[in-house]
C-alpha cells in the first residue's frame, strides 16, 4: 500500500518519469551505504529484536507521510526524503529476516520454505497494491496510516518468535575483515556469485515497475484502480508459482530451470512494453511474477544452505544489496532510460537486454547451469 501510495502521490504532484525513478534511488543509497553494516549487526545480536525496531522506523515513517500529506506540509523533496528513512531501516531489516528464517526448519525443507516465505510476501503484496489503489481515492494518507498499523502490528508479531538461546548469534568484534567477510564468501563460490549478479542485471535491465503510472495513466488510459491491477499483477503471478514451487520442489536440473525463467521474465517484459491493452498487460505481468520467484526461490534456497549460521547475516546482507541494487536502482535505471528514449522503447529494450544476459550468464557460470538438486 505504501509502495502504491508513494509512487502515486509522487507522479501527481510533478508527472515526471525521472522522478519516479528518483524513488527508487532514494531507496537504493541507504542500502548501498548501510547493508555491510546491517549484515555484521545480524550475526552479533538478536535478529528478532533488530526486526522488531525496523518495522517500529517504518511505522512512524507511514505516519510522518499520512499526516505530511494530509496537512499539505510534505512536498515531494519531503517524500524523498521519507522514503531515504524507510530504505535505512529496510537495509536491517531484509538481511536479518533472511538469516532468522533458515534456523526455525529443518535443512531439507529450506527450499518449501523459502517458497512459502515468498507466497506469504507475494499475497500481502497483491492484497497490498489493490487496496491501495483503492483506498488512496478517499485521500493520500489514508493507505500511509493504514501501512503505519500494519508495521506496528508486524513488530509486535516477529516479537513473539520463539528461538533457543543457543540459536541466537554469538557477539564477534568488529573488524573490516568481518565486516567484508561475506563478500569474500560469495566471491569464493562461483554458483552463488551467479546467481546473484544473474538476479542483479536481469531485473536492473528488465524491471518496468516504476513506470506502471505512466502505463496506467498515459499508455493504457486507466485510473488508480487500473495501476493498483497492474502494481498487483507480477504478485499474482509470484504467489501462484512459489504455492507451486511450495507443494512441488524443483528435484532436478534447478541451474537450468532458472536459467529459463529468466529468459520468459524478458519475454513477458516486452510483450508488457509493447501491449496498448489492458489484459495483454496484466497477463504479461502475470508471467513476469511467475518467472521471477523461480530465480527468488533458486537463489534463496542456494545461499542459506551454502552459508555458515554464524555468517548468514553478512552474506544475506550482501545478498540483500545485489536485491536492492537489481529492484530499487532498476528503478532508477527505468525512468531515466524512459526519460532519454521514451517509456515504450525503454521497457523493451530492458526485456531484450535481460534475454542476452540469461545467454551470456550461461557461458560464465556453468557451475550455476549445472546446479541440478537444491535439496539439503
Amino acid at each position: 500500500m505504501q509502495s502504491v501510495a508513494i509512487g502515486w502521490r509522487v507522479y501527481s504532484l510533478t508527472g515526471s518519469a525521472f522522478d519516479l525513478g528518483l524513488v527508487g534511488l532514494a531507496q537504493f543509497l541507504p542500502v548501498v551505504i548501510l547493508t555491510l553494516a546491517a549484515g555484521h549487526l545480524a550475526d552479533r545480536y538478536d535478529r528478532r529484536r533488530i526486526v522488531a525496531s525496523c518495522q517500529l522506523v517504518e511505522a512512524a515513517s507511514g505516519a510522518l507521510l499520512a499526516l505530511g500529506t494530509a496537512t499539505g506540509w510534505l512536498g515531494v523533496h519531503g517524500i524523498f526524503a521519507m522514503v531515504m528513512v524507510i530504505g535505512a531501516a529496510r537495509a536491517f531489516e531484509s538481511p536479518t529476516l533472511s538469516a532468522l528464517m533458515p534456523g526455525l526448519v529443518a535443512r531439507s525443507q529450506l527450499q518449501q520454505a523459502s517458497a512459502w516465505s515468498a507466497s506469504a510476501n507475494q499475497t500481502a503484496s497483491i492484497i497490498g497494491p489493490a487496496i491501495g489503489g483503492l483506498v488512496y481515492a478517499f485521500g493520500a494518507p489514508v493507505p500511509f496510516m493504514l501501512a503505519c498499523v500494519l508495521f506496528l502490528a508486524a513488530s509486535c508479531l516477529v516479537s513473539l518468535i520463539r528461538i533457543d538461546r543457543g540459536a541466537i548469534p554469538a557477539r564477534e568484534p568488529a573488524t573490516l575483515r568481518s565486516v567484508f567477510s561475506g563478500i569474500a564468501f560469495i566471491w569464493a563460490n562461483p554458483a552463488v556469485l551467479g546467481a546473484i549478479s544473474l538476479d542483479l542485471v536481469a531485473v536492473l535491465l528488465g524491471g518496468a515497475t516504476a513506470l506502471l503510472p505512466i502505463y496506467a495513466a498515459s499508455i493504457l488510459h486507466t485510473g488508480a484502480w487500473g495501476f493498483g491491477m497492474l502494481r498487483a499483477s507480477p504478485a499474482a503471478g509470484a504467489l501462484g508459482m512459489s504455492v507451486i514451487l511450495a507443494r512441488r520442489p524443483m528435484r532436478r536440473q534447478a541451474g537450468r530451470k532458472m536459467f529459463l525463467a529468466v529468459g520468459v521474465f524478458g519475454v513477458a517484459t516486452v510483450v508488457f512494453g509493447l501491449s496498448r491493452w489492458l489484459p495483454l498487460s496484466v497477463a504479461a505481468l502475470v508471467v513476469l511474477g511467475a518467472a521471477d520467484v523461480v530465480s527468488v526461490v533458486v537463489r534463496f534456497a542456494l545461499v542459506q544452505m551454502r552459508t555458515p549460521d554464524a555468517m548468514r547475516g553478512r552474506v544475506s546482507a550482501v545478498n540483500m544489496l545485489f536485491i536492492g541494487t537489481s529492484n530499487q536502482l532498476g528503478e532508477f535505471e527505468s525512468g531515466t532510460t524512459a526519460a532519454l528514449l521514451g517509456v515504450v522503447p525503454a521497457t523493451v529494450l530492458g526485456g531484450l537486454a535481460t534475454l542476452a544476459v540469461a545467454v551470456l550468464w550461461m557461458r560464465l557460470f556453468p557451475a550455476l547451469r549445472d546446479i541440478d538438486t537444491l535439496e539439503g
